[in-house]
């Protein structure tokens, strides 16, 4: 493991979810780090927090926040990953751990369009030879699952494409757990990252029915259905690409592994704790 004690971390997108949680065990352990987000505001970060405003997008506010890093976590951006490298080259960053997908090994999604985004920007990133890349890959998130809060606050019910395609949805702190490990010099971390257990959709349900106290029920959809909801929140290739990834998972393709146990020398977080964790959102 490298030393961390002097040099800055710049940890992108810090604001929430996954960078939140990198951002605030790193900072937990007295150690350098600088928090990025689009619009910081007041109040969002700890005081006396080192933070600045930065999009993926924006070379100048790549340069600002990038300057004087030594390494950076960031999400995978199809549309601002040359600034990214250009950036890290002006500020000398040496090493950039990056938010990826699992899908990217996986044989069956060769070809799906999130699949083929999340590939192109590792294989820019590692063309930048002079940058060392370590690519964090979890195949399916638990917090996709956030999307199903609204119907069940407002319904108790469910619709779902594919309800019993199978997956092993990963917590979001095990994701940075792993992130972490890699900001700490570990670079065997880019392994398929899974959740511990293979659990359909309609079981994900149950769990979150289980963690709330409320019968949820399940309605199924039909493609057409489906593609239609999902391309109200995402670009119609997205939407797709989605839908084969269900289709690909109920037929049995989506795995599990122990990847994160491996890293971490713990097991993965099940769905059922994930569950528990955010019932409020399901409330």
């Amino acid at each position: 493991m490298q030393n961390l004690d002097h040099q800055l971390t710049l940890v992108m997108g810090a604001r929430t979810g996954i960078g939140r949680l990198v951002f605030d065990q790193l900072n937990s352990d007295g150690l350098r780090v600088r928090a990025s987000t689009r619009h910081p505001d007041l109040g969002q970060f700890p005081v006396g927090a080192e933070v600045v405003a930065a999009d993926l997008t924006d070379r100048a506010s790549l340069d600002a926040a990038f300057s004087g890093a030594g390494q950076v976590f960031l999400f995978a951006n199809y549309d601002g990953v040359e600034g990214v490298i250009e950036a890290a080259r002006t500020a000398g960053v040496e090493r950039i751990v990056l938010l990826s997908s699992g899908s990217v090994l996986h044989p069956s999604s060769v070809g799906n369009t999130i699949t083929e985004e999340h590939r192109h920007v590792e294989a820019a990133l590692d063309a930048a030879t002079e940058l060392t890349v370590v690519p964090i890959r979890p195949l399916v998130l638990a917090t996709n699952s956030l999307g199903w809060a609204y119907p069940i606050r407002a319904t108790g019910t469910v619709s779902l494409y594919r309800p019993d395609a199978v997956t092993a949805p990963i917590h979001e702190r095990d994701i940075a757990s792993v992130v972490v490990a890699a900001l700490r010099g570990l670079d065997d971390v880019s392994g398929i990252l899974t959740g511990p257990q293979r659990l359909s959709q309609r079981e994900q349900v149950a769990s979150i029915s289980a963690a709330i106290g409320r019968d949820l029920r399940v309605r199924e959809l039909i493609r057409d259905e489906a593609r239609a909801g999902f391309a109200h929140f995402m670009p119609e290739g997205e939407a797709e690409a989605v839908l084969d990834f269900l289709d690909d998972a109920a037929a049995g393709n989506s795995i599990a592994t122990t990847t994160v146990e491996e890293i971490l020398g713990r097991p993965a977080i099940g769905f059922s704790e994930w569950a528990v964790d955010h019932a409020d959102d399901f409330r």
